[in-house]
């Protein structure tokens, strides 16, 4: 029998093709247009357009241009500060994710709560829930990269661990995964955008996940495939673009 937490998740219907294909496309991608012609400024693109995505899930009202000029609401600003901080505590996240996550809450909502509740979970459930999921994260679970991202994301949406900013903290969760498990190194891709595209289905496979069963686990890890997909499509990388040829 299995030890692996996450091996059955991999093994329903259409999950294992689901991710393989969209994993195909992001290294695709990357390796076309990312790893040769990119610098640290698509980074801070990519992050920029995240932060916007996560805080308007979160209710902001803010525009990307609010963002980029300083002047975001009070969401919109929490989100910007976490995705400035979120890539430096990629190491930290191999060595002791229940820090990482208190980490993030604490940046994020540190303009909102008292200092003795930053990073400190709800309640001795939530405490335990989080637990298990760094757990889950330092473990050895062999499913894809992305599909740990997924779940890490929806467990702290739904479990909601932290007084406040809980989805602002799940999907800079998420994107730190997929930084630290290799399948975005240079964080090029932009999940935030992708579930905002997608942000109907994005609530409702939520909701199904918050019910425990099998059913609603499947659909959100189905669910979540697609919106990486998205999400790479949405990324602030380019084609490149070829001289055209004068006709002789």
């Amino acid at each position: 029998m299995s030890t692996d937490p996450l091996a059955w998740l991999a093994e329903l219907e259409g999950v294992a093709s689901a991710y393989a294909a969209t994993r195909d496309g992001i290294d695709v991608m990357l390796r076309d247009r990312g790893l040769r012609q990119t610098d640290p400024a698509t980074t801070a693109e990519a992050l920029a357009i995240g932060a916007h995505a996560s805080a308007v899930l979160e209710g902001s009202t803010s525009t990307i241009e609010d963002i980029s000029e300083g002047r975001g609401d009070e969401v919109a600003q929490d989100a910007l500060r976490l995705s400035a901080s979120v890539l430096s505590l990629t190491p930290q996240l191999k060595q002791s994710p229940l820090q990482v996550f208190a980490r993030l809450h604490a940046v994020a909502a540190a303009n909102a709560l008292p200092a003795d509740a930053l990073g400190r979970p709800r309640d001795a459930e939530s405490a335990q829930r989080l637990q298990g999921l760094a757990e889950v994260v330092l473990g050895s679970t062999e499913v894809p990269a992305l599909l740990l991202a997924a779940v890490v994301h929806a467990d702290i949406a739904t479990v909601a661990p932290f007084a406040s900013h809980n989805g602002i903290v799940a999907r800079a969760a998420e994107r730190l995964v997929l930084v630290a498990r290799g399948v975005d190194p240079k964080s090029l891709m932009v999940p935030e955008a992708g579930h905002l595209a997608l942000r109907a289905e994005y609530e409702s496979n939520l909701r199904g996940y918050a019910t425990g069963t099998q059913r609603g686990v499947h659909a959100w890890a189905l669910y979540a495939a697609e919106a990486y997909a998205k999400g790479m499509e949405l990324s602030p990388l380019r084609p490149v673009k070829r001289p055209r040829r004068e006709r002789g």
